[in-house]
């Protein structure tokens, strides 16, 4: 009475507990999606679930259902720290501070208030993440696999989309995905050639951000292994 029920995880061979995460977090969640999928696709086109972000909202949401340490620990690397960033860019604003320019498209009349304000999920996913994190514990599995995920997604979004700006019969049609090309989606960096910069990333993301929060997370939400109670039965 009162317990969760205990089963084996399939990927360590160990008891874990489940229904951490309640029916209504779930439910809420799925509506949400189910929601900002068509719209997204509609506006933005099926591209724009490249973003880290956007495959961190998906991949949420099967993690949510299942439970999943090992999937929400891969977009607690991939995604806490560019969204912490996504959202002191976007206080910013209200400041009249333009910092990085990540968020100038929240602040687009051309763009509906309903999309833009669907598009706040940046703002809550990362709670929503930790939240998750707290309940389930931080797989460190996770950390390489998210390199492979990420380092793939840079490469396709550079290789297999064009560069900005979007063509002008599709304003919203995303383009630079995941800044392959740049910090602006209204043309290409200047800096320093295309693959250099591409390069640049394929160094950044693993070592400047994955790593950074993956040791943090293992410090501090590392997960734990649930053994079962003595005299309870484990459910396979």
């Amino acid at each position: 009475m009162g317990r969760s029920d205990v089963q084996i995880d399939l990927a360590t061979g160990m008891p874990m507990e489940t229904n951490k995460i309640p029916l209504a977090v779930k439910l809420v969640y799925t509506a949400f999606v189910a929601v900002m999928v068509p719209i997204y696709w509609r506006d933005y086109g099926p591209q724009n679930f490249l973003y880290f972000c956007d495959v961190a909202i998906l991949t949420t949401l099967v993690a949510l259902w299942l439970e999943s340490s090992f999937l929400i620990s891969m977009q607690a690397v991939a995604i806490l720290l560019p969204q912490t960033v996504w959202v002191i860019d976007y206080l910013a604003h209200f400041a009249n501070l333009h910092l990085l320019g990540m968020t100038d498209y929240m602040f687009d009349s051309n763009r509906s208030l309903f999309l833009r304000g669907i598009s706040l999920f940046h703002g809550w996913l990362p709670f929503l993440i930790v939240w998750m994190l707290i309940r389930l514990g931080y797989d460190k599995r996770a950390f390489v696999p998210q390199i492979v995920v990420g380092l793939a997604l840079l490469a396709i979004c550079y290789f297999g989309f064009a560069p900005p700006p979007a063509p002008l019969a599709k304003p919203n049609l995303a383009v630079n995905i995941n800044y392959v090309y740049g910090l602006s989606d209204n043309s290409p960096q200047t800096i320093m050639p295309p693959l250099a910069w591409l390069g640049m990333l394929m160094v950044v993301f693993p070592v400047g951000i994955y790593l950074p929060t993956h040791l943090i997370l293992c410090r501090v939400l590392s997960k734990r292994e649930v053994l079962p109670e003595v005299g309870e039965a484990v459910a396979v």
